[in-house]
């Protein structure tokens, strides 16, 4: 049984005889071709990328390429090993300081291309984390994964009610 952020009820948790896997991640895509600065939103559960990133990239559609490569923001993710291990391989991570990918993550796809998500922080509200993957994914979006999380951080998209 699971609650309303998809995690595990109490007393759910899989027996000695069943290995635990991460849930279904919290990701939208923008349909088509992106034409803005994100491709779409994720919500990672935690801050340990090395739990997050094999459920989120097994979860990407087999048409979007298989991904051999992550840039990830530097100050999210300060201790991250340099290669996670997913279902179809490894993935090298690669660490970025540029402004322009805070709060982001680039998804490398090899000939198919590059992917960039927002990387809504684990412990956002459910409203602004809602509001966040939606925009996200909007293909008329032209906000940055900073300027859109500075906009959840001021309430805007929350109900204040």
């Amino acid at each position: 049984m699971r609650d309303v952020a998809g995690m595990p009820s109490e007393g759910a948790f899989p027996g000695p005889d069943h290995t635990y896997r991460m849930p279904v991640p919290r990701l939208t895509l923008t349909a088509g071709v992106s034409r803005g600065p994100l491709d779409g939103a994720w919500w990672p559960r935690c801050d340990l990328l090395e739990l997050e990133l094999p459920a989120l990239v097994g979860s990407l559609a087999p048409g979007l390429g298989t991904v051999t490569r992550v840039t990830v923001d530097a100050v999210a993710w300060p201790d991250v090993p340099r290669t996670v291990a997913a279902p179809a391989g490894l993935i090298e991570v690669a660490l970025s300081d540029v402004d322009s990918e805070a709060h982001a993550i680039a998804l490398e796809c090899g000939a198919l291309g590059r992917w960039e998500l927002l990387v809504i922080p684990p412990g956002r509200s459910v409203a602004a984390a809602t509001w966040l993957l939606t925009a996200a994914a909007d293909p008329s979006n032209r906000l940055t994964a900073a300027h859109m999380l500075a906009l959840a951080e001021a309430g805007f998209g929350e109900d204040r009610g």
